[in-house]
């Protein structure tokens, strides 16, 4: 029960970084907010490494290290499919990915969920599937390149999941800090290599902060659940954090939820209560 509820929790600062996330695109590069976000989460992190136990080991940040790596170039393709796509749908499409990347691994490593929390799987995948479809749209090649980006972004966050389930339990945060710095250092390397600015946009400096901060609030939430819990199953739960971005954009951005959106944030509810009651 505690891996579930820290996992639903996670879910939902996870999607409110992503609303603020979104938002900074807008008005600023991707780099530059993925900088600034990746930048913003070490300095978060940093405190938390002398307060929470756990020793830092060569295998605790070489995992970590190697989840940032895939989470940085995921960010980067999310945050890019964000600024060209539309929030309630860029969101559902990488967390349909990046749900379903660490249950196959799961299930390989030899994890048995019980029959009613594989039965909340399905569910939670009907879910996102749900709340990604859209009325009406542009349609063409303008609304195949944000799902195409989304769908790789979410190969990167599951990549990200199945290696932070991989650091000893003894380490604390420490494998948080080797996955930011090394994000930190590939987005760095990449704007240096392109030639792009990582200067913010006007006025975008506070929305990315709390984009960052709460990015790594929800890295902490998600890496204490795992420790406790099956990965294909907290990896699921994690992955209905578009609930929270949808309904975000829907009351502040007022972007219109249809019937079978709708449906989706209810079925993604359900989905938590029957992983809860496994």
């Amino acid at each position: 029960m505690t891996a579930v509820l820290l996992a639903a929790t996670c879910a939902v600062v996870y999607g409110t970084a992503d609303f603020f996330g979104g938002l900074a695109t807008r008005r600023s590069r991707v780099l530059a907010v993925v900088m600034l976000t990746q930048v913003t989460g070490l300095l978060f992190v940093l405190p938390l490494l002398p307060l929470l136990p756990g020793a830092p080991s060569l295998g605790a940040l070489t995992w970590g290290m190697a989840a940032g790596l895939a989470g940085g170039l995921a960010v980067i393709l999310f945050y890019r499919a964000l600024a060209g796509g539309v929030m309630s749908v860029v969101a559902p499409t990488t967390a349909t990915m990046s749900m379903a990347l660490p249950v196959v691994v799961g299930l390989l490593m030899g994890e048995r969920p019980e029959p009613v929390a594989l039965g909340g799987v399905a569910v939670a995948l009907a879910a996102v599937v749900l709340v990604s479809r859209e009325t009406g749209g542009a349609g063409g090649r303008a609304a195949l390149t944000p799902i195409l980006t989304s769908l790789a972004s979410g190969i990167g966050f599951g990549g990200f999941f199945i290696l932070l389930k991989q650091v000893p339990e003894d380490t604390g945060m420490w494998p948080l800090f080797g996955a930011r710095l090394s994000s930190v250092v590939v987005v760095a390397v990449l704007a240096l290599s392109t030639g792009r600015t990582l200067r913010p946009g006007k006025g975008s400096l506070p929305t990315i902060i709390a984009a960052g901060v709460l990015d790594m609030a929800a890295n902490v939430l998600y890496l204490l659940a795992v420790q406790r819990g099956l990965l294909a199953l907290v990896a699921v739960l994690v992955s209905l954090y578009p609930a929270s971005t949808l309904l975000l954009a829907r009351y502040v951005l007022g972007e219109r939820l249809n019937a079978v959106q709708t449906a989706g944030v209810g079925l993604a509810l359900a989905a938590v209560a029957l992983i809860a009651s496994a």
